[in-house]
């Protein structure tokens, strides 16, 4: 379990590391580097594609570890 929730937590920064390019310089990392999938299409490439599919499954299995965290951590109080 602990090496799928390093697996998992690397995904979602590499997918906000991503996004912060694509907002700061218009630069989608991902799409440069395994291409850019059919120009007619406008789509990102089959491997570009699994890759965001893989960030966004990441984030997900993420949130579901942050709801269980905060489930059984009730002592602590947050200010």
């Amino acid at each position: 379990m602990r090496a799928l929730n390093i697996i998992t937590l690397v995904l979602v920064i590499i997918g906000g590391l991503n996004w912060g390019l694509v907002g700061l310089f218009d630069v989608d990392l991902v799409t440069a580097i395994f291409g850019n999938g059919a120009a007619e299409t406008a789509t990102s490439s089959p491997i570009a594609r699994i890759v965001y599919i893989l960030v966004a499954l990441a984030a997900i299995y993420q949130i579901g570890m942050l709801v269980r965290l905060s489930s059984t951590r009730s002592d602590v109080v947050y200010r």
